[in-house]
């Protein structure tokens, strides 16, 4: 008698990944590994040295082997407490508020894990707002042309990239991708369906685009004469990267939200979301959560960051340092003819190529620096905000050469 064999699930195929890979491969990584960090360097397994234009995607502000950074990591596993969830209270993520809130125009924080997760709870408080001053009707988000704000199911849909989108749909509804078009905007922003427009004024993904500052000014007019709450997402190109602490005091608005994360615990994983006053008080107890969001450990080291950051003298520097980056960076592309456009402002930078992006960056291995993309002819420079105008002249020389 023939024993029938039961049919393999078409999932059980025999694994294709590399000799040893067991990360699951949504990441084409470089080909090097990385063991150290001493300044604005990485060192990789063969001693190499790289001077980082990268900063972890604008994640590491203070650089590597930051003595106040370790300090307070040391200080923090000193109390024994790393996690007690948020049924607790704890000091760091308290005094953490504290100081967000007297640098803001906000009075209530809450934190998370992500930037992602920052702007899908962000869509959640405004939703929550709208139904309250509003009616059943007034949840929808407006997100702009050329727009990433995340990769989960929420801020994907207001995430203004094709390929990313595609795979994943159907994507949760309600939220369009409108025209950085003022007229597109008035049309679109009704008082009684939106209850919501989220905006990065430095569009990091999309390009390195600086939004003009009177199309912020004007759609924090409209968004506030018809009742909508303006969400800036700065958790690219806040907290220090263009010179102030928060994007928003650069285009002279303030807006309802602020979305925060990338430099904020210093490489440890932490976002914020920063409410105005009017919002806050329409969220309840039970009305969003999150395990280790703003938890001692992290808020602790975050605390040493955003404090830090938070000194006139040290956001000045950004901005001179900025200013000098942005003047040499346009001589090389005077010089050398193989850069077509630049845009930016502090130590955010976009410049398109004339060849594909990943070519320079690839050469850029070579010659010991890193960069990093923003669309196929695009570069990305996103330095540490501690890197001295010296540094910043060695990158320089770096990106000609590997540019000619």
């Amino acid at each position: 008698m023939t024993t029938m064999m039961p049919p393999k699930s078409p999932l059980a195929q025999p694994a294709t990944m590399e000799s040893g890979a067991s990360i699951l491969g949504t990441y084409k990584r470089a080909p090097m590994t990385f063991v150290k960090g001493d300044g604005v360097e990485l060192i990789d397994t063969n001693g190499k040295k790289y001077l980082d234009l990268a900063s972890g995607i604008a994640v590491n502000a203070l650089g590597y082997g930051d003595a106040g950074i370790r300090r307070a990591v040391v200080e923090a596993l000193d109390t024994g407490v790393i996690h007690v969830s948020n049924l607790y209270r704890s000091e760091p993520g308290e005094e953490l508020a504290r100081v967000i809130a007297r640098n803001s125009f906000a009075k209530s924080v809450f934190f998370c894990n992500s930037g992602a997760e920052a702007n899908e709870g962000a869509f959640k408080f405004a939703r929550r707002w709208g139904r309250t001053v509003g009616s059943d009707a007034k949840t929808g988000i407006l997100a702009l042309r050329g727009s990433f704000h995340g990769r989960l199911f929420a801020s994907l849909a207001a995430t203004d990239r094709p390929s990313y989108r595609a795979p994943f749909r159907p994507l949760a509804g309600g939220i369009s991708i409108c025209e950085r078009d003022l007229h597109v905007l008035d049309a679109a922003l009704d008082s009684e369906t939106i209850a919501a427009l989220i905006l990065e004024p430095v569009q990091g993904e999309g390009g390195v685009r600086v939004l003009e500052k009177s199309l912020i000014q004007q759609l924090r007019r409209l968004t506030e004469e018809r009742g909508i709450a303006l969400i800036f997402d700065e958790i690219q190109c806040g907290l220090g990267r263009l010179g102030t602490f928060f994007a928003y005091e650069s285009f002279g608005v303030i807006p309802d939200v602020v979305t925060l994360a990338k430099p904020m615990a210093g490489g440890l994983p932490m976002g914020a979301i920063l409410v105005a006053p009017g919002i806050a008080a329409t969220i309840k107890a039970g009305d969003h959560g999150t395990t280790f969001g703003g938890g001692p450990f992290v808020a602790s080291v975050a605390l040493e960051v955003v404090r830090r950051i938070a000194e006139p003298s040290f956001l000045a520097n950004v901005r001179e340092n900025g200013e000098w980056f942005g003047e040499t960076l346009r001589g090389i592309a005077k010089h050398t003819g193989k850069v077509r456009a630049i845009r930016g402002m502090g130590y955010m930078w976009g410049l398109d190529v004339v060849e594909k992006a990943n070519d320079v960056i690839e050469r850029g291995w070579e010659a010991g620096i890193l960069v990093i993309s923003a669309g196929d002819h695009t570069l990305r420079l996103l330095p540490p905000l501690v890197m001295t105008r010296e540094e910043l002249a060695k990158g320089a020389v770096l990106l000609e050469q590997i540019l000619a």
